[in-house]
């Protein structure tokens, strides 16, 4: 069984701070309307929960320098 990393901070309302083993991510909004997450990794996502069992979600990825 891995040994897993995981911890979230709440920064200011509606921002968040997620940091894992091998990479940190910002999270913001997603109360009322889109949540935008951005990871160190280069990837970035775009989500929304929507009534019911449906959500939307659309991640990018850019190359790291």
């Amino acid at each position: 069984m891995p040994i897993t990393f995981r911890k979230s901070f709440r920064i200011l309302p509606g921002v968040r701070l997620n940091i894992n083993r091998r990479s940190w991510s910002l999270t913001t909004g997603g109360s009322n309307g889109p949540r935008r997450t951005t990871s160190s990794t280069g990837r970035r996502t775009t989500s929304m929960d929507l009534p019911g069992p449906f959500g939307w979600r659309r991640t990018t990825r850019t190359r790291r320098r």
